[in-house]
């Protein structure tokens, strides 16, 4: 199947997505034409807000913008920051990966709660924080790209499971069955070492596990359509 620019191939579907290198987020129509598109520099996490705004991290801050590109939220670190959710409260999680710092911005822009992973004024360097999702019990999923570990800490920042990802996990969701999906990104040398995509039990038990190293190399986002819900309106989320 030949494809081509601005071309889509098989039943359309509506869908937003993050460009690292060209640093742009984007919405794509079901005819696989770009409908809109936002500056991103390195971005890494995008959501779709249920008010059609988007909210997406620019390397080293984190940004929400209306469909008429009217700012709304706006954080900026000297951190590296590879992850932001929306949180039901209607503050924003933030990962900041060099300061190793959890935090929650109310709406105003004010930090509401911060957890140190890291002592204050050390360098967890580039590879120290990559996805990270606040959890329904308020506890916290963090893949420690570095580190090749997914930990999850309480909320009060206390480790309380540490799961091995030999490769370096980029992402990790909890599923609905208790299970941890972790993506493996593989890359600077860890090409063909591990699965791309490991899923465990909550005894860290592999009942799963994907690789494709002929056709895939370094996996940082995962999403799975076997879980009920809609993840293109963001009910299933990386």
């Amino acid at each position: 199947m030949a494809m081509t620019a601005g071309a889509a191939e098989g039943a359309g579907k509506r869908f937003a997505c993050a460009d690292y290198t060209a640093g742009k987020v984007f919405l794509v129509g079901a005819d696989g034409k770009v409908e809109w598109e936002h500056p991103a520099k390195n971005c890494n996490d995008l959501r779709v807000l249920p008010n059609g705004n988007l909210l997406f991290s620019t390397g080293h801050g984190v940004l929400e913008v209306t469909r008429e590109k009217v700012e709304v939220f706006r954080y900026e670190s000297k951190s590296e920051i590879f992850a932001c959710q929306r949180l039901p409260d209607g503050s924003t999680f933030v990962g900041e990966c060099n300061a190793g710092r959890l935090i929650e911005i109310a709406p105003g822009g004010r930090v509401v709660k911060e957890i140190r992973l890291l002592p204050e004024g050390k360098d967890g360097g580039h590879a120290y924080i990559r996805n990270a999702r606040k959890l329904p019990d308020g506890h916290y999923l963090v893949s420690h790209y570095g580190d090749q570990a997914v930990r999850e800490y309480d909320k009060d920042g206390k480790i309380v499971r540490e799961i091995p990802a030999v490769g370096g996990p980029h992402s990790a969701v909890r599923l609905p069955n208790g299970n941890t999906l972790m993506s493996n990104w593989l890359g600077h040398g860890q090409f063909g070492k591990a699965p791309h995509l490991v899923e465990v039990t909550p005894k860290n038990e592999v009942v799963w596990t994907f690789a494709d190293h002929a056709t895939m190399r370094a996996i940082s986002t995962v999403i799975d359509l076997a879980t009920p819900g809609d993840p293109v309106a963001g009910a299933i989320l990386h």
